[in-house]
C-alpha cells in the first residue's frame, strides 16, 4: 500500500457544519481551494494508494511524522508566491527540507500584476528561491499553473519547472466539454456572477447586472462572505467594513433579496452551478468550478493569477482594464467560444499525467482503475447545502445526477 500525504485544509469526505467551517477557516479563507485539492485527492486515489490530508502548517515535528508514515508528499497550491505567505512558506520549506520522501508541487502561482512585473516579489526573493530549492532536492521538477510563475521561476534560475495548470479543471478526467445551453442570455436566463469584492470598480457593473438579470445570483467564495451570512446580528448593516457597492452586507439587493449563496463543500456546489445558463466574474476558481459542472463561464482576470490560468487552458476572458459599467452578460456569452478549451482539455490532461508519471505517482483515469470511485462516495456523503438563498442541494439531488447523468437539476435557482 502506498501511503501519500496530500496538503488539503480539509478531507473531501468530512463532513463539517458552515459554523464550523467558518470558526476554523476549513477552506482556507476561499472554498475555491477545496476545489483543486478534492480534484488532486480523486485524482490520485488509485488502487493501491491511501490518500491522508493533512493543513501542512508545517509544525514541529512533521517531517518526521512525514518520514515514518508515508511514501509521498503532493502539495498543490494556490497563489503561494505572494508577500503576505511569505512566513508561511519559509515554514513550508523548512518541512520539506527535513523529509526524506519525494515531494510533488501541484500547480503554484505567483501573485503578480496583470503586467506581469517580478518587481514586486523582490522581497520574498530569498523565500521563494529556498521554497523552489527544497522541492527540487526532492523531486525532477516543480508544477506551476502558467506562463507568468513560469517566467518568474526562471528569472531566478530555476529550469525544470512544469506548466501543468491547476488540478481542479480535470476533476471528472479529460472528456470534460462545455457546450452553450442557451441560444442568448435574456432577462430569465440563470447566471451565476463571482465576485472578488476588493477588485475596484466593479460595483456599477454589478448594480447594473442585478437590476438586469432578476434570476442572477451571486455565489460567494470569501470566508467572509460566509461569516455574513451566518451572521443574523449583521442582517441590518454592513458586515466587518464591508462595502456597500458590493454583496458583502446584508442591505445590498443581492444578499436582501435571497440571492446570494455560499457552498461549503465541491460537490453541492458543483452541482448547484449545473443548474445555470451561464457564469461569470472575477473568481477564477469559481468559474472553473462552473465548467467542471458543465456550465459555460467568462472570466474577468485582475491578475496574473486568474490571468494565467484563463490563458493556459483557453477559458474565455477579458481583463479587468475592459470592465465597465457598460459591461453585460449577455455580450459576454455571445463573444465566448468554447471550442479551444474542449480542444484543449484531453492534451493538457495528458501534461498533467506525464508530469505525474515522472514523480512516480499514477492517478484515476489509467486503465483498469475506476474514476468513478470518488464520485460514487461523495454523491452519499451529507454535505451541508446550500447557505444564504432559498433553494438546498441535498445528497439526494447529487444521487439522482450521478444515476442520470447530463440531466440537470430543476431545484438549482428559485
Amino acid at each position: 500500500m502506498t501511503r501519500i500525504l496530500l496538503r488539503a485544509h480539509k478531507d473531501p469526505f468530512t463532513v463539517a457544519t458552515p459554523k464550523r467551517v467558518h470558526k476554523q477557516n476549513l477552506i482556507g479563507d476561499n472554498v475555491g481551494n477545496l476545489l483543486f485539492s478534492n480534484a488532486s485527492y480523486k485524482l490520485l486515489a488509485t488502487k493501491g494508494t491511501e490518500v491522508e490530508t493533512d493543513p501542512l502548517k508545517a509544525l514541529p515535528g512533521d517531517a518526521d511524522r512525514i518520514n515514518a508514515e508515508f511514501d509521498h508528499l503532493v502539495i498543490p497550491l494556490a497563489n503561494a508566491f505572494r508577500l503576505s505567505y511569505a512566513d508561511p512558506l519559509d515554514r513550508l520549506s523548512a518541512m520539506i527540507e527535513a523529509t526524506t520522501v519525494p515531494v510533488s508541487v501541484l500547480g503554484v502561482g505567483a501573485q503578480l500584476n496583470l503586467d506581469g512585473s517580478f518587481d514586486r516579489l523582490e522581497p520574498m526573493r530569498d523565500s521563494v528561491k529556498r521554497f523552489v530549492s527544497a522541492v527540487l532536492d526532492k523531486s525532477p521538477s516543480i508544477g506551476v499553473r502558467g506562463e507568468y510563475t513560469e517566467a518568474y521561476l526562471r528569472s531566478l534560475g530555476f529550469r525544470d519547472v512544469d506548466v501543468i495548470g491547476c488540478p481542479s479543471v480535470f476533476l471528472n478526467g479529460p472528456g470534460l466539454t462545455v457546450q452553450k445551453r442557451a441560444r442568448r442570455i435574456t432577462r430569465s436566463s440563470r447566471i451565476s456572477m463571482n465576485l472578488s469584492p476588493y477588485v475596484e470598480g466593479l460595483g456599477a457593473m454589478v448594480e447594473q447586472q442585478t437590476k438586469r438579470y432578476p434570476r442572477l445570483r451571486y455565489t460567494a467564495q470569501h470566508r467572509d462572505g460566509l461569516g455574513m451570512l451566518l451572521d443574523a446580528a449583521a442582517r441590518s448593516g454592513a458586515y466587518a467594513g464591508a462595502r456597500t457597492d458590493m454583496p458583502t452586507n446584508h442591505a445590498h439587493p443581492l444578499v436582501a433579496g435571497q440571492r446570494t449563496s455560499f457552498f461549503v463543500d465541491p460537490a453541492p456546489w458543483l452541482d448547484y452551478l449545473s443548474g445555470f445558463d451561464f457564469s461569470f466574474g472575477t473568481r477564477i476558481h469559481g468559474n472553473i468550478a462552473a465548467l467542471v459542472a458543465g456550465t459555460p463561464a467568462y472570466v474577468l482576470a485582475h491578475d496574473s493569477r486568474t490571468l494565467e490560468l484563463a490563458r493556459y487552458y483557453d477559458i474565455p476572458h477579458r481583463t479587468i482594464h475592459r470592465v465597465s459599467r457598460r459591461t453585460d452578460a449577455a455580450d459576454l456569452y455571445d463573444e465566448a467560444d468554447y471550442s479551444a478549451f474542449n480542444a484543449g482539455v484531453a492534451p493538457r490532461f495528458e501534461q498533467f499525467a506525464r508530469f505525474l508519471g515522472d514523480h512516480g505517482l499514477r492517478h484515476v483515469y489509467e486503465a483498469g482503475e475506476d474514476p468513478l470511485r470518488f464520485d460514487r462516495r461523495s454523491a452519499v456523503t451529507p454535505y451541508p447545502g446550500e447557505i444564504g438563498g432559498r433553494a438546498a442541494v441535498t445528497p439526494v439531488t447529487m444521487l439522482k445526477r450521478l444515476a442520470r447523468p447530463g440531466r440537470r437539476p430543476q431545484s438549482a435557482v428559485a
